[in-house]
């Protein structure tokens, strides 16, 4: 619970008596735990890895408003609330906690790890770490201004602007690139979710550089990058993985999308539950 807001969330238990270790998970950008997290989770829990799955305020059946608002700060406390969480339970080995994060959550994952020495490993798929330039033709950076404008003015009644958060090419959104409109490939039918996010992300997106505390995780740590990834492009999370002390890299020819959805997913989930169980063995 933050601010009086709870999060919510799955726990996956594998079967087995003893207590083991755990891996915290939690969504990207806007997105929710339903949107093909849940196949991560349950390969995890099949390897014998308890898995708590959350989803951040303003998501999901979480607590919050307005809904769907991206703040890297909020989400980052709200890992930080689910990590000692998933400490107290009596079902896990409290000493062995492993954070998962995707997109830009991979980047949340890095803030915590390099806060908490005691995290035993992370993943970070295709993760946002900073360092990217947008490039806004003249009308777009117009309609963000307005956009960011007005959108602290419905903040100050409780409301909100919004923004698209995928586009094509070229279109004003948070995401617009020939590949953006695959994030709607991942999402649940069954959500109310929307593509719409309030204006202030534009802010606190180009503000986040988690690449820059990467100096500081000294857990085992799995980057996954995606060769042809054009929303968090694979030289900056190479780039960050490169300042890890105990990183490894493993590349996949896929854009930011694909590695969630088959035929890659088993090789993926595959190649990242070994690694987890590596690194959290008893």
């Amino acid at each position: 619970m933050n601010d009086g807001d709870t999060c919510r969330g799955w726990f996956y238990l594998p079967d087995g008596a003893k207590p083991g270790p755990v891996v915290v998970m939690a969504h990207g950008f806007s997105a929710e735990r339903t949107f093909r997290l849940p196949a991560y989770a349950e390969k995890f829990a099949d390897a014998g890895l308890a898995v708590l799955l959350f989803d951040y305020r303003n998501f999901g059946d979480s607590d919050g408003e307005p809904r769907f608002l991206v703040d890297p700060t909020r989400h980052v406390e709200d890992w930080q609330q689910a990590v000692a969480y998933a400490r107290s339970l009596p079902e896990v080995d409290n000493d062995r906690i492993a954070l998962w994060g995707s997109s830009f959550s991979g980047g949340h994952v890095i803030t915590i790890a390099a806060e908490d020495p005691d995290i035993k490993a992370l993943v970070a798929q295709v993760p946002y770490v900073g360092g990217i330039e947008v490039k806004l033709s003249f009308m777009n950076t117009l309609k963000a201004a307005v956009s960011i404008i007005g959108d602290k003015i419905a903040a100050l009644f409780g409301g909100a602007v919004t923004v698209p958060i995928v586009g094509p090419e070229g279109s004003f959104a948070c995401m617009a690139s020939s590949e953006a409109m695959q994030f709607l490939d991942i999402v649940d039918d069954g959500s109310a979710w929307n593509n719409r996010v309030p204006a202030r992300a534009l802010v606190t997106l180009g503000d986040y550089q988690p690449g820059d505390v990467a100096d500081q995780v000294t857990c085992p740590a799995l980057v996954v990058v995606g060769e042809t990834d054009e929303t968090t492009p694979p030289d900056l999370a190479r780039a960050a993985a490169s300042r890890m002390p105990n990183a490894e890299v493993t590349a996949f020819d896929a854009g930011h999308f694909e590695v969630y959805m088959p035929p890659l997913f088993e090789d993926v989930v595959g190649q990242q539950a070994r690694f987890l169980l590596k690194h959290l063995a008893a």
